[in-house]
């Protein structure tokens, strides 16, 4: 099959498509020929170096396609299913890919759509969890309009939570739409919170990584309150929880998620699609930062 591969460290001339053994799914694992495949943040770090540094690597760790292989175990589905889930190998932006975790494609999402989830509906859900959101709680999420804080704000607002969530003045009627109360980035937003939430909040996410959190935790009203999934360095510093998939995975996102999309209650943007040949270009796309939604690969 072929697949993308980096046998270099740099910038994104070092991708390429390499024909690789077609690969086999182990006991509770199934295949898929991928029809689409998402662009993560950590596909340009692992090819910038910044991450593992065994060569060559693969790339890709969340798919969407058609069920053509079915390991020793698995009960749940059938060949020719549409899926979507988690490559355990980290090699899904290729022609196939083995699925350590799926569930169904919502009838009312293509391929493309539905490749955009995983990664950021499992990231959500997980930090959620770890906060104890839940019927009532008010959550203040920084970097809402993202894939991940989008994917927060609906996933928070299914648990009967209240969502205020932060992003810029022209994502505001995206935020609304979503279900979110929108503020306002810089100086003037923890004022702003407090003016449509006196009591402060909560519960806390940062999901952009922007320097944000001794706001947050005054907003909260301790660190123990706030969570993030972007800013390490200023977790340790603010002794704010990191959350991090291998503290345990919330793979039943993508079961309820797929409910949610099919009752028309849970939808992330796609920003823009590629054909597997042009994976550079998407890489460039991803490090500039000028797009909203999922970048998709369309091998």
């Amino acid at each position: 099959m072929k697949a993308a591969r980096f046998s270099r460290f740099g910038g994104p001339d070092v991708l390429e498509l390499v024909d690789l053994p077609d690969p086999h799914p182990g006991p509770g694992e199934i295949r898929i020929a991928v029809r689409a495949a998402g662009v993560n943040a950590s596909d340009w770090k692992k090819r910038q170096g910044l991450m593992d540094q065994e060569l060559p690597q693969t790339l890709g760790y969340e798919a969407a396609g058609v069920v053509d292989e079915i390991g020793e175990g698995v009960t749940d589905v059938a060949l020719g299913d549409r899926v979507f889930g988690f490559g355990g190998d980290g090699a899904a932006q290729g022609e196939l890919a083995v699925l350590s975790a799926w569930a169904p494609i919502p009838r009312s999402l293509d391929f493309a759509a539905a490749a955009a989830l995983p990664s950021s509906v499992e990231t959500a859900a997980r930090a959620l969890d770890q906060l104890g959101v839940e019927d009532g709680t008010t959550l203040l999420i920084s970097g809402a309009s993202g894939s991940v804080g989008s994917a927060a704000v609906q996933l928070a607002v299914a648990r009967g939570a209240r969502v205020i969530g932060t992003g810029s003045p022209a994502t505001h009627d995206h935020l609304r739409a979503l279900g979110a109360e929108p503020v306002a980035y810089g100086e003037h937003m923890p004022d702003d919170v407090r003016t449509i939430a006196p009591d402060g909040v909560d519960r806390a996410l940062d999901v952009a990584g922007s320097g944000i959190l001794p706001d947050l935790i005054a907003l909260a009203g301790g660190a123990d309150r706030v969570l993030t999934v972007a800013d390490f360095a200023g977790a340790r510093e603010h002794g704010v929880r990191f959350s991090r998939g291998d503290s345990g995975r919330a793979l039943y996102a993508l079961a309820q998620v797929a409910a949610l999309a099919e009752a028309g209650r849970f939808s992330l943007p796609v920003a823009r699609t590629f054909p597997l040949t042009d994976i550079a270009e998407a890489h460039r796309v991803g490090e500039s930062g000028e797009f909203r939604g999922k970048l998709i690969l369309l091998p």
